[in-house]
């Protein structure tokens, strides 16, 4: 009827009806927009207390270019102590939110934007600087990383011990009974091309106390250690403690934040993952991050083949080693409360799928078993077949989409025109730190040129940071986090001293984070408008190179400055390189988390970007009581 009356109306009545609902509309818009030029004169920078107050601009463009973010003092409050051990995206406070079905919970679930913390994450009472590499290997203050629950559980495998105010880390394990060091010699004897520069960066899952990566360490191997956030406590907290390369995360949904055919090794060691579960599902994503040929981490191996979760970041020729079940399975199969039929029959699953995701046994020994991940590509190929399961991953899927990609069971083939990203065409260890990547060519803009200029500006900075922090390159600084890199390039200029770094590449950016570890050296993607994957307290220093720059469009910089914040050791430094606009301002935010900073002129000198020198102040909290 309404439609019907309408139609009906005199022509005259319609236009006096729609004029004024226009004009009304216009007046609305109007004011929307001047209410709006007001709110913006005065743009919030930061939520909360911190505001810009824009410089106006001068005549003059010299002038006109060194301007500078004013911003207002501010100051933070400390957190209680119940968040001494805050990780935000790996909260237990919120898992009971999410799923519990193949571990979704332990996975990163981040806070939406009302519930992030805007407070000061405090130290355990007792908290002292930690014990310094070596020797932080063998041992780690107690009140550090107070959990007790690895001690109680495991003290009977050695995984620690504790020992009045100390916990010691004897390298002891659940499949090591003899002690780490045997057990890697073992594997040493299994796998030859650990000992002669062939293998360099591998991925340890289920890490435990990280007994395993830091042997590998005097060996010349670069281990990432992967643990979840469980009821294990604090198993990457502890391994960064000792100074050895940790991340906190679950072989579940998603895909590990690696690039393809970035890990020469995968090892488990009765990490208890169902790889034939799932789809098989985890096993093709091990196979993912495997190089080509060599990968020893059985369960990484079965996860990476598809691309999804491990499939994608094993080369050609990479290895996959596994211990525990099913492995040995005659022997062993009464204390893993089972029967032999059934461990057979679980082994000759795994022998099967990994055997269709083109993985070879390379070598068995009692409890350690090793497959290979085939360099031969006509092998992959027969992977096209629709009826084979898995299948090979179709061209839509990018190989080194990682940052909260889902899991897919399918296996990633290597291509075909990189012939020198396979295990056995890579440079030994160290030659490969310095050649060119051959995945360079893949990346916009990535050339010889470029590399080669990356790597002398990097020896030139390094050696102007030593002069500005002197304790770098000492056995005062261990754990390094590059928060923004390129090609790797200050982690290579420092690879003398006693210090790893973790080199981070923005989910955001250029993806170079392939060719990273394609030169040996290690890292991951992550989104700095997010929590970092670790543990309060895990690094002693920390880098940025134009980060605030880069992400101030995107991140609001007071979280950032709160996450370094709580990654950062008491007592620990920054080095904040960063364009003249932001340098006070960054020093002011700097400054409401406790930090002493001081600015300091890069090694050109000039007026178009600084260096803020940054030191850590360490506090205990005098808010035990209220919850923030």
């Amino acid at each position: 009827m309404r439609q019907k009356d309408e139609k009906n109306l005199p022509q005259a009545d319609k236009g006096f009806k729609i004029v004024p609902a226009a004009l009304l509309v216009f007046a609305l818009c109007g004011l929307s927009f001047y209410l709006g030029g007001i709110f913006n004169s005065e743009k919030k920078l930061f939520e909360g207390k911190v505001v810009q107050e824009l410089s106006k601009p001068d005549s003059s463009p010299k002038e006109s270019a060194l301007q500078t973010l004013q911003i207002k003092s501010i100051s933070f409050p400390e957190c209680s102590l119940d968040y001494q051990d805050y990780t935000p995206c790996t909260d237990p406070r919120r898992w009971k939110k999410y799923g519990f079905r193949r571990l979704t919970h332990l996975e990163r679930h981040c806070p939406p934007r009302f519930m992030r913390k805007e407070c000061l994450v405090p130290p355990p009472n007792g908290y002292k600087p930690p014990i310094r590499w070596p020797k932080s290997r063998k041992e780690c203050w107690y009140r550090n990383v107070p959990y007790d629950w690895i001690n109680k559980q495991k003290s009977s495998q050695n995984w620690l011990k504790k020992k009045g105010n100390k916990f010691l880390f004897p390298g002891g394990g659940t499949m090591f009974p003899k002690g780490v060091g045997a057990y890697v010699n073992m594997m040493q004897d299994l796998i030859p091309e650990m000992i002669d520069g062939t293998i360099r960066t591998a991925i340890d899952t289920g890490c435990g106390v990280a007994s395993w990566g830091g042997d590998l360490l005097d060996r010349g191997i670069l281990s990432i250690s992967l643990a979840p956030r469980d009821n294990h406590e604090a198993q990457v907290q502890f391994a960064l403690e000792r100074g050895i390369p940790a991340i906190l995360g679950v072989i579940s949904t998603q895909r590990l934040p690696f690039p393809s055919s970035s890990f020469d090794m995968a090892h488990c060691s009765r990490c208890l993952i169902p790889w034939i579960e799932f789809g098989n599902d985890l096993v093709v994503f091990d196979e993912h991050m495997l190089k080509w040929f060599k990968f020893p981490f059985v369960i990484v191996i079965v996860s990476l083949m598809s691309n999804d979760l491990v499939s994608s970041h094993t080369p050609p020729g990479g290895f996959w080693v596994l211990s525990g079940p099913p492995v040995n399975y005659e022997h062993r199969y009464r204390g893993w409360n089972t029967t032999e039929e059934e461990q057979r029959a679980l082994s000759e699953k795994l022998q099967d799928l990994l055997t269709s995701m083109c993985f070879t046994v390379y070598a068995r020994q009692d409890d350690i078993a090793v497959w290979q991940k085939s360099s031969d590509y006509s092998c992959y190929e027969k992977l096209a077949s629709p009826d084979l399961y898995p299948a090979k991953c179709d061209d839509s899927i990018e190989p080194d989409l990682a940052w909260y990609t889902p899991l897919r069971p399918c296996v990633v083939a290597p291509r075909p025109k990189l012939k020198r990203t396979s295990l056995d065409s890579l440079q030994k260890w160290p030659e490969r730190l310095k050649i060119k990547p051959e995945r360079i060519s893949d990346t916009p803009g990535g050339n010889g040129n470029a590399f080669n200029r990356d790597g002398r500006k990097w020896k030139v900075r390094a050696k102007h940071y030593k002069k500005l922090l002197p304790t770098l390159g000492t056995d005062q600084i261990r754990n390094v986090m590059d928060m923004n890199t390129v090609y790797g390039g200050l982690a290579a200029a420092l690879i003398n001293d006693p210090l790893w770094i973790m080199n981070v590449v923005s989910s955001y950016a250029v993806n170079t984070l392939p060719m990273i570890f394609d030169r040996g050296l290690i890292g991951t993607y992550h989104d700095w408008c997010e929590a970092f994957s670790t543990y309060p307290r895990t690094y002693d220093l920390l880098h940025v190179d134009g980060l605030f720059t880069a992400e101030s469009h995107r991140c609001e910089m007071k979280y950032v400055l709160l996450e370094m914040d709580r990654i950062l050791r008491p007592e620990g430094h920054a080095l904040i390189r960063e364009s003249i606009y932001f340098i006070d301002a960054i020093d002011i935010l700097a400054k409401a988390v406790r930090w002493n900073c001081r600015k300091e002129d890069t090694e050109e000198g000039g007026e178009k970007e600084k260096i803020l020198v940054c030191q850590k102040s360490l506090w205990y909290s005098s808010n035990n009581s209220t919850k923030r």
